[in-house]
């Protein structure tokens, strides 16, 4: 039987065996520069609010001034430090509803404890520090007891938060806020720490947009760099899957709470020393500014997805909002429309930037 040899194109020094042709390997190739980031939660809010600071630049004058930049800087701050840990808890699957009065609750604190005993102030602030980071483990563990939902959990520590500000306030300091504790011994380094000012280019800049700023820097690389950072989006993303693999799911989760504890503190803090005095009815409805800030930001209302940078960039939009409104002569009536219109809107292109992020 006759046989053919192989040609001599086909032979060579691999004994005749053509080569496979080679393959991409997607796990190293380079995405495009567009799919990275769309794959970002918070771009949707980054476009945002380009629209809206270039919209107040044209419609009022008065918003083009270094000084009210400042203001609008400051504004956004005393949200956006609290919607740090808000956007933390929400990419953990969870919400606090106590977030806003319990900022109340840790300046009452603080000011009673202080007036009332005769301490230096910051005795009264460290024992603030206490019960506010007691009032989010109690919120965490109390979740991971019942397995009962946050929404439910956090809103009766809501109510308590609320009668207790009022009524313990009532009793104590006999009427509706404390007292002015500004000719306390420590009040004044405590006021350096939480509510002074620095001179930028001959603007005061309030020093909690310089906390708030570092928060988000620390906050983005515990999310992005470490061990426990994955942790928060695993929990927010499967809890049950994540248990299986050996993720803390309870130290997680009680230890995010405890974060919007130490948050509320902070700003409760600055609420004080801001104003001397804290009034037991405020906070009452913040607690869904925060939220709103963290949902512009790109995250989920379903856990495992978002960022601290967008939280502070929703932030930033309601902090030019709400300034931009007065410097424009609007009527500030229209504000909660806009801010129910910039939930539905962030809601829906968050969820459209997931979804094609998943896709590419």
């Amino acid at each position: 039987m006759a046989t053919t040899a192989p040609s001599p194109a086909a032979a060579g020094s691999t004994g005749g065996a053509t080569p496979p042709p080679a393959t991409r390997d997607d796990r190293v190739g380079k995405r495009p520069l567009v799919a990275t980031l769309l794959s970002r939660p918070e771009v949707g809010s980054v476009l945002g609010a380009v629209v809206i600071f270039v919209l107040f630049l044209v419609v009022a004058p008065v918003f083009r001034n270094p000084a009210s930049q400042g203001t609008v800087l400051y504004t956004s701050s005393t949200i956006g430090i609290m919607a740090v840990s808000v956007a933390l808890l929400m990419i953990g699957g969870e919400f606090d509803l106590s977030a806003g009065v319990a900022v109340t609750t840790s300046g009452l604190t603080a000011s009673m404890t202080a007036y009332q005993l005769g301490l230096n102030v910051w005795v009264g602030v460290f024992i603030a520090l206490v019960v506010s980071v007691g009032i989010g483990a109690f919120n965490g563990w109390l979740l991971m007891r019942t397995g009962l939902p946050s929404f439910i959990i956090t809103l009766g520590t809501f109510f308590m938060l609320t009668g207790l500000n009022l009524g313990v306030t009532r009793l104590v300091a006999d009427g509706v806020s404390t007292q002015n504790i500004s000719d306390m011994e420590g009040f004044a380094s405590a006021k350096a720490v939480f509510a002074s000012t620095v001179s930028v280019g001959g603007v005061n800049i309030q020093i909690t947009v310089f906390w708030w700023l570092l928060l988000v820097a620390v906050s983005t690389w515990f999310l992005l760099r470490t061990r426990a950072g994955n942790w928060v989006f695993a929990v927010g993303g499967d809890p049950k899957a994540s248990r299986a693999v050996g993720v803390p799911v309870r130290k997680t989760k009680i230890g995010l709470f405890m974060f919007v504890g130490f948050t509320a503190w902070f700003l409760g803090m600055h609420t004080l020393f801001n104003f001397n005095v804290v009034q037991s009815g405020q906070g009452i409805g913040n607690e869904f500014l925060y939220i709103i800030a963290a949902v512009v930001g790109g995250c989920l209302m379903t856990g495992g997805y978002g960022s601290t940078i967008g939280a502070a960039v929703g932030a930033f939009i309601f902090g030019m909002t709400v300034n931009g409104i007065v410097y424009a002569a609007w009527n500030p009536d229209w504000f909660r429309l806009f801010l129910g219109v910039m939930l539905l809107l962030a809601t829906i292109v968050n969820l459209v930037v997931k979804t094609q992020a998943e896709k590419r």
